[in-house]
Parts: structure tokens; sequence; C-alpha cells
């Protein structure tokens, strides 16, 4: 990630295993609020991860609500 970033705010996190683990940031970029889902390595960001404002991610949110809710029927 960026210089832009270091105002985010940690909102969860995912740990895999002792080396990688999620974290879930939100904050703001380019004076957009956006939500952050980024793997680590180490403690460092990798490449693997995505940036969303607030409306993209609510609509992330309603597909994955939707997926789950199929997969539990």
């Amino acid at each position: 990630m960026d210089e832009l970033t270091n105002d985010f705010v940690i909102i969860g996190r995912i740990v895999r295993d002792a080396e990688n683990e999620c974290l879930i940031k939100k904050g703001v970029y380019w004076k957009l609020d956006v939500i952050d889902v980024r793997w680590f390595k180490n403690d460092r960001p990798t490449n693997k991860g995505i940036r969303l404002n607030r409306k993209e991610a609510v609509k992330l949110l309603k597909i994955l609500k939707r997926e789950l809710d199929e997969e539990s029927n």
C-alpha cells in the first residue's frame, strides 16, 4: 500500500496461520470513505486484496450474504 493509507483503522482480521493474515481496514483514500481487505505476510502487505468505496462494499456484502444463505439451505 502507500503513504495515503496511514490513517486507516483496522476493523477486523482473519488469521490464516503464523505468517499470513487478512486485515480489514477502513479509512479515507483520495477523499473517499473506503474499506480495504488485504492479505499480509509476515506483517507486510501483499498484492492480494481489494479496496472498495462504501457503496461497492455494501453491494459485495449483499452478494456474500446471498451466497452464504444459499449454501446453508
